[in-house]
């Protein structure tokens, strides 16, 4: 299993939700991939919604993420139960983690 966190220098939420997915990680003994997406280019290639992105063997925690197409370079917000976060809510990641 592979934990991706997608990233682009001038968001914070990455460098704060790092700590989040290394611990996960650990639990579930799945390998960690921490990659910046620097170009509008790479943005639309890697289908990135946004700095950052968490993805389990390649799919977005986010269960809304597939009906979405508004790839680029720019910061994320996650929306959950009424709430904005910079950061995916921790339930999404385990939930992905553990289908």
């Amino acid at each position: 299993m592979v934990i991706e966190l997608l990233y682009f220098d001038g968001c914070p939420g990455h460098e704060q939700l790092l700590a989040l997915v290394e611990r996960l990680a650990t639990e579930a003994r799945a390998e960690i991939r921490v990659r910046m997406v620097d170009t509008p280019e790479a943005a639309e290639a890697e289908r990135f919604l946004g700095s950052p992105t968490v993805r389990i063997d390649g799919r977005d925690v986010d269960p809304e993420a597939t009906r979405r197409s508004d790839f680029g370079i720019k910061c994320r917000l996650y929306r959950h139960e009424g709430t904005q976060s910079r950061t995916p809510p921790e339930a999404w990641i385990r939930e992905a983690l553990h289908p």
